[in-house]
């Protein structure tokens, strides 16, 4: 599905760079695909993205976290 029209980026492009280069802000994604933010109004779906593909490593807390799409603010 294209998450940002602007910049014809999918949610395919986003979850594979969460993956390879774990950018932690979503400038840092714009960025990772070669591009910035143009009108801005995928910035809250990006975020959402992320959230949902960072893998999970820690312990039964931060999978219950990751669970309820929630950040450790560790």
């Amino acid at each position: 599905m294209i998450v940002c029209s602007c910049n014809v980026l999918s949610d395919h492009d986003i979850r594979a760079v969460v993956q390879t280069a774990a950018p932690r802000t979503t400038a840092e994604v714009y960025g990772c695909l070669g591009c910035s933010a143009q009108c801005g109004r995928c910035a809250i779906s990006i975020r959402k993205i992320m959230i949902e593909a960072r893998p999970v490593t820690g312990g039964p807390a931060d999978r219950e976290s990751a669970a309820q799409g929630k950040t450790s603010g560790v």
